[in-house]
């Protein structure tokens, strides 16, 4: 039998239909699992993007503000002196006075210090949000568990996708009022898609932190120690204490007692 039989015969039209269907059956096998393997990819795509859920308790709640209880983390069962002091007793009067009394001013670094000169000390509530907030507020705290927190959402919508927010929570340890600010009068832009994260996550800020807090009577800011990068980063008072014992020897000196 000679070289170029066996080459023809190697290549008969039977050959060359078993090696067609065998290529069909392997390309459809590479389809299905490739196929698979897209699906699979999407499913843990849109796993890992998913929006933890954040549970609360909602004590006030309208289109554009609320206040709510949240679980708060950092309170462990283990570890009875993480827990907070809650429920607590506190007349909103007293709590207008303790907002009223926060103020913000605007981070400058020593150019702007140079040239624009200091910022001015801001308040960091309106009167008609320091009157939501010390009623609402008051009710979160007479209700709250020793692991939550109280959390609070203002919002002052401009158009269909852009709000201006300021939002931040708080907590109760013996005579002392732990006060974050997450926001402060920040421009928040709606996302078109995606997750929205200004009123899912009130504590955390949506930009980076451009002011500092202060309170008066200034004596009744405990001091807290902080590392060179929060003061670099102007994080030195986004969380301060207040020692309510020090706000006046009136009523709130006394409520706050345990």
């Amino acid at each position: 039998m000679s070289a170029e039989y066996e080459c023809r015969e190697q290549t008969s039209p039977r050959m060359l239909k078993d090696t067609w269907l065998q290529t069909r059956q392997w390309v459809r096998s590479v389809l299905s699992h490739s196929a698979l393997s897209t699906q699979l990819a999407a499913l843990l795509l849109l796993s890992g993007c998913a929006i933890p859920i954040v549970p609360y308790r909602a004590i006030y709640e309208d289109p554009v503000n609320y206040v709510r209880l949240e679980r708060d983390e950092t309170v462990l069962p283990e570890w009875p002196p993480s827990a907070h002091d809650h429920p607590k007793s506190m007349r909103y009067e007293d709590l207008a006075r303790v907002l009223g009394g926060i103020s913000v001013k605007e981070h400058r670094i020593w150019l702007q210090k140079w040239t624009q000169g200091e910022a001015p000390l801001m308040p960091a509530f309106r009167p008609d949000e320091v009157m939501l907030l010390s009623r609402q507020i008051a009710e979160a705290l007479a209700v709250a568990q020793p692991d939550e927190r109280v959390t609070f959402y203002l919002s002052q919508p401009q158009t269909s996708a852009k709000r201006i927010v300021t939002s931040g929570g708080l907590y109760l340890h013996g005579t002392e009022l732990h006060f974050i600010l997450g926001n402060w009068q920040i421009v928040y832009g709606i996302p078109t898609y995606g997750m929205i994260y200004d009123r899912r996550y009130p504590m955390r800020p949506t930009a980076a932190k451009g002011f500092e807090l202060f309170f008066d009577p200034s004596e009744a800011t405990v001091v807290q120690r902080h590392s060179f990068i929060d003061t670099l980063l102007a994080n030195t008072k986004d969380e301060f204490v207040i020692d309510l014992t020090k706000v006046n020897s009136g009523p709130i000196a006394s409520l706050a007692t345990p």
